[in-house]
């Protein structure tokens, strides 16, 4: 990575390349202020066009929320996640009376190769299904303490994020604290998906969606850390699960920059930008970065910083979870709710 301070020639460059004081908690690390090449002209057309972008430092969670963390918050507050509530008829014309109620969205193998141009294939709504019963209500949390948590909307990080004091990376936050120091590579270690045979992620191995080998070990989410960390120290950010970002979801990157460089900390698109086109209701979108483990190189490659991909605010999934991020200035009200 390369630092890039033109943009204000009267800071010291020590104060964004250095903390400005301790972590705000155990497991956040810094990232230093820095400017990087952001998407991919090589990949999905919405990861394109490349452009670089500086990034102010900043504190991320080393780790995904996991649920032991997310109970907490939960006992803590008594709040219930969108999955757990039953959605309002007057926010889906149409539905059908038997879908109006609790649940989420899983991933179900069919038995045999199927079309991959149809998702509802292989994901499908579930009642009962929510952050405490990942795959319906005959399963538990039992021996997923440390796993990410999922099944969580947009409304339910923020809720998180706010009680804790800290709130969601934006898009280039994200994906520069994601890359590491392998600025330009593929992968954040490299080009190389698995380097001699080891496996550097969680993702999809086999032809999926129905044959899935787990060379990797884990046939869905697997304990945070289970895998090496990237060169500023962040673990899972590529593979696992999905992680929401504060962006609004744009179909492309917007390349752009200012008279003195690239543009700084910027935020992408909004709300009413980014309806999902799947819903008759134009449900809005964040974006979504990291892939997670069911991405495979038979479909959906996006287990690489570059990617993304725009997900109703409304809707969670067992394959989608979050961390959270402090900036210098709103530190100290993190560690709070703690």
């Amino acid at each position: 990575m390369t630092t890039n301070h033109a943009a204000d020639s009267s800071v010291d460059p020590t104060a964004r390349t250095q903390p400005p004081g301790p972590p705000p908690d155990r497991d956040m690390i810094w990232i230093p202020d820095g400017t990087f090449l952001m998407g991919s002209d090589n990949h999905y057309p919405e990861e394109a066009p490349t452009h670089r972008v500086a990034v102010s430092g900043f504190w991320i969670d080393r780790f995904q929320v996991t649920n032991t963390q997310f109970r907490r918050f939960v006992k803590a507050t008594d709040y219930v996640t969108v999955a757990e509530r039953a959605p309002n008829a007057a926010d889906y014309p149409g539905a059908l009376p038997e879908m109006l109620v609790p649940g989420s969205v899983v991933f179900a193998p069919p038995p045999g190769p199927v079309p991959l141009v149809d998702h509802y294939r292989w994901w499908t709504w579930i009642p009962g299904a929510d952050w405490r019963r990942p795959e319906g209500p005959d399963s538990n949390l039992s021996g997923r303490e440390k796993h990410p948590v999922v099944h969580v909307a947009w409304e339910d990080v923020a809720a998180y994020a706010a009680w804790i004091g800290k709130e969601l990376p934006t898009e280039a936050e994200w994906e520069y604290a994601c890359r590491g120091d392998a600025e330009g590579s593929t992968f954040a270690w490299g080009e190389e998906l698995a380097p001699k045979g080891k496996m550097m992620a969680n993702y999809w191995q086999g032809q999926f969606p129905w044959q899935n080998l787990a060379l990797d070990g884990y046939e869905r989410t697997a304990p945070v850390g289970s895998f090496p960390p990237n060169g500023f120290g962040l673990y899972d950010a590529i593979g696992n699960a999905w992680e929401w970002t504060a962006d609004w979801y744009r179909d492309r990157h917007v390349a752009s920059s200012s008279c003195c460089g690239p543009a700084r900390d910027p935020r992408g698109g909004d709300r009413a930008s980014s309806p999902d086109p799947r819903e008759p209701a134009a449900i809005p979108r964040k974006t979504l970065k990291g892939g997670s483990w069911a991405c495979a190189e038979s479909y959906c490659r996006r287990y690489r910083p570059a990617a993304r991909m725009g997900h109703p605010i409304d809707t969670g999934t067992n394959h989608i979870t979050f961390r959270c991020v402090v900036r210098p200035g709103s530190a100290e009200q993190s560690g709070a709710a703690q």
